[in-house]
């Protein structure tokens, strides 16, 4: 079954999460979605934006898919957070600007699949942010914290990243963790103003100074086997 879709708006492509009943979290399948979804930007033509939104109110991402990895043999584990580093990687360096929607909870795993976004918009009114790593004790990758620390401001990390709290819009602003605040009935016409603006800029230069700014990703991207 699907978990996503993929449609455009002239120069803008909307991914929409539409796997709510399962939070939008995680599994191998759902990574292999994204990783096509990714193949078909990547090969697009001309200057152009995605956004990640999801149509269900509470959720944009959950995380892992938790029920399902505990189907799964420990030493499994270790090889799905490699397949999710890989997809960190890809995102975080798409060759075009990228949007997050944040129409819900985005905890865990989903937390820093938005961390790899350029821009993330969050609703004000519903909906927390949270790294909980810290208390469901499954530590960052490497690659994962270099992730998490694309959020700008430093001391915000630090802080959501050991203390494993949550935060709201308001808060989450403040911490710089999201470009904007928005009421639902706004939030994704907001982002899709921000991507139509970005989608106008050559694609190109953007992908070149965004790969410059993550040159670190770009190294570990290289690093890792096929």
């Amino acid at each position: 079954m699907a978990t996503m879709e993929l449609r455009n708006e002239g120069a803008v492509y909307v991914l929409s999460l539409i796997n709510g009943a399962k939070a939008n979290s995680f599994t191998e399948e759902v990574i292999g979605e994204y990783n096509a979804i990714i193949d078909e930007l990547e090969a697009v033509k001309g200057n152009a934006a995605l956004i990640i939104t999801s149509t269900d109110p509470k959720f944009w991402s959950n995380g892992i898919n938790l029920e399902w990895i505990l189907t799964k043999p420990i030493p499994y584990w270790s090889q799905f957070a490699y397949l999710l580093d890989k997809l960190y990687l890809r995102m975080a360096l798409l060759n075009m600007p990228t949007v997050g929607c944040l129409t819900g909870h985005t905890y865990a795993a989903g937390a820093i699949l938005a961390a790899c976004l350029d821009f993330r918009f969050m609703r004000a009114d519903r909906g927390f942010y949270c790294f909980p790593e810290i208390d469901i004790k499954i530590p960052f990758t490497p690659i994962m914290q270099q992730i998490v620390n694309l959020l700008p401001d430093r001391q915000a990390v630090t802080e959501l990243v050991f203390t494993g709290r949550r935060i709201g819009g308001e808060e989450a602003l403040k911490m710089k963790v999201v470009y904007a605040i928005c009421p639902e009935d706004t939030i994704f016409s907001q982002a899709m103003e921000m991507a139509q603006f970005l989608s106008k800029k050559d694609r190109k230069t953007y992908t070149a100074i965004k790969r410059n700014m993550r040159s670190n990703l770009v190294a570990l991207q290289h690093c890792l086997p096929a």
